[in-house]
């Protein structure tokens, strides 16, 4: 190949800049010349690209977001955009293009590839974990892992407080964070987009909770709940149980901002390598993904054609844990 192209896009997430890393330092060693894109799709359609090399990436491991910087691209949408990203890259003779990025990145890329003469490969990048066709995304753990620092505090406080926490974390579209979160974390009850909201097993789970013994009730919502989100949840409730308390607590940018964990920093730094791999190799328009605890090649089009579901397993496993 005579030139590798890397771009991370849409909402950053912990892993990132590991997998960015990865690719560098991967192509470096196969002794194919890397250009990195600034700003996610928006810098690829302005041309703003930019040589890397292996020291240009020293000392990113550990740092949330991303070296390149990224963001969403409406524009991006339309063929003329695409059309226009293409150009700046045959101008830098680059001949793969790796994408960092959830559902919608992916989609762009593929459409990319389909109108250009650039090959891609994608690298899963969400905290969601909604992309299909791997168990894992970048920035999961680490997203799970910073919620439960703020509900272990939560819990060492609110011990003799005889309310209900509710604690929203990440997941417009999938509930992972919230299931993983809620279950490592002691929750009696987690809220989930994939399913309507329960009020009355709600209820039923927070007076249970009290009816035990426990001091207080901990409730995870992921932030795609609906209608009306965490806050609504906390009225209804309020409405239920008129002896019972709600205080709510949102994470929001907190779990984006929070340093990779080890498992992101591997995943970013296995699937970066995958990613040129793959390019070398030939392929276009592939995912790379973890399935059980291996690297796979699937088309890029799984990642939203067959979306991950939740674990019905532990799903199960929370339901009767949370007692």
């Amino acid at each position: 190949m005579r030139r590798i192209a890397v771009v991370t896009s849409g909402g950053d997430s912990p892993g990132m800049n590991a997998a960015v890393r990865a690719v560098v330092r991967a192509c470096d060693a196969a002794g194919v010349p890397v250009v990195g894109v600034e700003g996610g799709f928006a810098g690829l359609v302005d041309g703003r690209l930019r040589p890397l090399d292996a020291r240009s990436v020293s000392g990113i491991l550990q740092r949330p977001g991303t070296l390149l910087g990224t963001g969403r691209c409406p524009a991006f949408r339309s063929s003329e955009a695409r059309r226009e990203g293409g150009k700046h890259l045959a101008v830098a003779e680059v001949d793969g293009l790796v994408v960092i990025g959830g559902v919608g990145s992916l989609r762009g890329a593929e459409a990319l590839s389909r109108e250009t003469p650039v090959r891609v490969a994608g690298v899963p990048g969400t905290i969601d974990n909604d992309v299909g066709g791997t168990d894992w995304s970048l920035g999961l753990d680490s997203a799970v892992n910073s919620a439960l620092t703020a509900i272990d505090q939560i819990r060492d406080s609110a011990s003799s407080d005889g309310r209900v926490f509710l604690v929203e974390v990440a997941g417009r579209h999938a509930g992972w964070v919230s299931l993983l979160a809620g279950l490592t974390g002691g929750a009696s009850h987690v809220v989930v987009p994939e399913r309507a909201v329960d009020l009355a097993a709600l209820r039923a789970d927070v007076r249970g909770a009290f009816d035990r013994g426990k001091a207080f009730c901990l409730v995870v919502v992921a932030e795609g709940t609906r209608p009306g989100g965490v806050y609504e949840l906390a009225e209804r409730l309020d409405a239920e149980l008129d002896d019972v308390e709600t205080r709510v607590t949102v994470l929001g940018q907190l779990q984006r901002g929070a340093a990779p964990t080890m498992r992101d920093r591997l995943l970013g730094s296995v699937l970066g390598d995958a990613a040129v791999d793959a390019l070398v190799d030939g392929e276009d328009r592939v995912l790379l993904g973890e399935r059980a605890g291996r690297v796979v090649r699937v088309p890029l089009s799984r990642a939203w054609t067959a979306p991950a579901t939740l674990s019905a397993d532990l799903e199960a496993l929370m339901a009767r844990l949370a007692r």
